[in-house]
């Protein structure tokens, strides 16, 4: 007896350790980039840039109930290949169209499971796909990023108050550490997107897309600190009101699992996107492209816009004869300045209702005869709302502001991203659809493609935007403002609400909270109008501000807010970033530098051959590094053979448009 059980398991054994290693390599469409899949006990992959390797061999696998491990031990079934070259319209976005052009592998295994590779010239992406015919508890993921050397990373850090003792609570707003891969922050988690810097002037940013009915990913250090090894937030079980004025959910219990859903699926994506230049990363469109089509038929009746805001000027309005606030005349106020300017919203943040229950208004605010206000004058109005008090009752809601003419919503305070709040997401967003309204989501997760999905939705926040200038006095905002382009906004819009008319040189700035100043210069923030994508995109400052300031003004006005094409001339992550787009034949180009001034020259060959232009130009004043809101306005005539030398101030920029003649 003992013999033959020796017997079984050394022949288990062999078995074991015979088992047959299968590679499968998928290159991208240049033959640049090469992804290689090692299947043996477990799966790898492993990525290169013509010499230079991006992901040491990693491995990838998922854990559903009962122990199932897909990617342990796995049994290849088939292979098949496809190669893609496609184009689809991206309304709604910095460029009228899309080229998806890639090539794919697909690896079928034993037990109803698959992976999906995809190279593209700029990247590489996989998924998990399940096809069990019952539902599936994932318990895990193992995503895990190894690199051969210890390289600099710009990463953003988990760090909220409101729960210290549960790290998936975040507002997902960080500026970007500089530290190296070994160096990453004890005791807590970083969030997507981050960048690698590689040799070679090579950088990767690392993504998601297509989340959908699954928790976020997060990531720390391996074990050997060589590399990021996936975490995600286990499913709430139980929750409790808390956090800023007790309007956030926090978790008070968990699951042991991720999720439990449909057993036939596509799993969220696991984007790397590799540049040559850094230009590239601030031009890239790789999260459309993974993620799912619109699911709304009819988009005629969205209408992206610039929206007067409130909330960061105090309401913040004078030379009146009324007292300034959350009241009646005060937004009419806003609603004739967005008439006279041609912006197309006003919204109502928070006030104007009571914050736990949005079916009952403050007093002050006649929201019917703001509507009515509104309408007679082409502004639309959007309603602020935290997610916990929409959530309530989001499909009475909804309806009922649709009945009385509301054009949209901005929700806030999520700050979480369990699957139990992305499922939340997507419902606000079906149902928003149903009724015909806008939606800006703030507390929010960065966009991993829902913005295609659901194009109703025109703005995310996720990032640390201008709001953070009312309080922070220590914070680089010009180093920052020169990473999101190449970082945070390659998954998507971002509503950072630029527009400031008071601007401050970095040795003046201090936080204010009635009358808020922007760091760096009056043509920083223009420039921001054409730079930071937004297709609902905010003028931060008051009423009263921007008359005063009506040159200025003027120009924010005309820039639209999505456009036909986009052209990325220069940039370096943290420096500076220069990009060109197009709105049936103008172009807008915004430039802006960090605190470091610099001499930069515009090459104007964008501009279509043959055909002259009149540019209404914007740049940094002589004295704008004493007066940071000093200017120079000046049209001249441009072609595509004009090359142009302009300094940008310390915090500086340049903003023009450019009218064919």
């Amino acid at each position: 007896m003992k013999k033959t059980a020796f017997l079984f398991c050394l022949l288990s054994l062999n078995l074991l350790f015979s088992q047959k290693v299968q590679d499968f390599v998928v290159t991208s469409p240049n033959g640049k980039i090469k992804v290689s899949i090692v299947i043996s006990d477990k799966i790898t992959w492993t990525i290169s840039h013509e010499k230079d390797i991006v992901l040491a061999a990693s491995p990838i696998s998922m854990t559903l109930d009962q122990n199932e491990v897909l990617g342990k031990n796995a049994v290849l079934l088939n292979s098949k290949r496809e190669k893609v070259n496609q184009t689809f319209d991206s309304p709604f976005y910095k460029k009228k169209s899309i080229q998806n052009n890639y090539n794919l592998l697909l690896l079928n295994f034993k037990n109803d499971f698959a992976i999906e590779y995809r190279a593209f010239d700029d990247g590489v992406a996989y998924r998990f796909i399940t096809k069990k015919k019952k539902d599936i508890t994932v318990k895990s993921e193992e995503v895990v990023l190894n690199f051969d050397q210890d390289y600099n990373t710009l990463i953003p850090y988990v760090r909220d108050l409101r729960n210290p003792k549960d790290p998936y609570i975040s507002s997902f707003e960080a500026h970007y550490e500089n530290k190296k891969v070994s160096e990453f922050t004890k005791d807590t988690l970083a969030f997507l997107p981050f960048l690698i810097d590689f040799k070679n002037h090579k950088k990767a940013v690392f993504l998601e897309a297509n989340l959908e009915d699954y928790p976020g990913l997060f990531v720390t250090n391996t074990k050997d600190k060589k590399g990021f090894e996936s975490r995600f937030s286990k499913y709430p079980l139980q929750e409790k009101n808390g956090g800023f004025n007790n309007i956030n959910r926090l978790i008070t219990e968990r699951a042991d699992y991720l999720v439990k859903t449909k057993g036939t699926r596509n799993f969220p994506w696991r984007i790397i996107v590799i540049s040559e230049n850094d230009r590239d990363l601030a031009n890239n469109d790789m999260v459309q492209k993974l993620s799912e089509p619109s699911k709304i038929k009819d988009i005629s009746w969205i209408k992206p816009g610039k929206v007067a805001w409130d909330w960061w000027n105090d309401w913040n309005i004078y030379n009146i004869d009324f007292k300034a606030g959350i009241n009646t005349q005060t937004y009419k106020y806003y609603i004739d300045f967005a008439s006279k300017n041609k912006v197309e919203y006003v919204v109502l943040d928070e006030g104007w209702s009571l914050e736990e229950d949005i079916m009952k208004h403050n007093p002050n605010v006649d929201l019917e005869a703001l509507i009515a206000y509104g309408k007679e004058r082409n502004v639309g109005i959007i309603l602020w709302s935290s997610w916990m008090a929409l959530t309530k009752n989001t499909d009475g809601i909804l309806k009922n502001y649709a009945d009385l003419g509301i054009k949209g919503f901005k929700v806030d305070f999520l700050d979480r991203d369990d699957a139990k709040m992305v499922n939340s997401v997507y419902d606000i967003a079906q149902k928003a659809a149903d009724y015909k309204l806008l939606l800006d989501f703030h507390g929010m997760y960065k966009p991993t493609g829902i913005q295609r999905t659901f194009p109703n939705i025109l703005n995310f926040e996720g990032v640390k935007g201008l709001e953070n200038n009312k309080w922070t006095p220590n914070d680089d905002v010009p180093l920052y403002d020169c990473s999101i382009p190449f970082i945070r906004m390659m998954a998507g819009p971002m509503d950072y609400t630029p527009g400031a008319m008071r601007n401050a040189t970095k040795s003046e700035f201090k936080p204010s909270h009635s009358n808020p100043v922007s760091q760096g210069t009056r043509c920083h923030q223009l420039a921001l109008y054409t730079i930071f994508e937004a297709p609902l995109q905010m003028m931060a400052d008051s009423p009263t501000a921007y008359m005063k300031e009506q040159q200025s003004t003027d120009f924010i006005a005309k820039i639209p807010t999505t456009f036909d094409e986009t052209v990325a001339l220069d940039g370096e992550v943290g420096k500076f970033v220069a990009l060109a787009r197009r709105k049936n034949t103008t172009w807008y180009l915004g430039t802006i530098t960090n605190w470091d001034s610099r001499e930069i020259t515009v090459d104007f060959s964008f501009l279509e051959k043959g055909k002259t232009y009149e540019a209404e130009i914007f740049s940094d004043g002589l004295n704008a590094e004493k007066a940071a809101n000093d200017y120079k306005r000046e049209i001249i005539t441009v072609d595509s053979t004009t090359k142009l030398k302009y300094k940008l101030a310390s915090g500086g920029g340049l903003a023009m448009i450019i009218l064919s003649k």
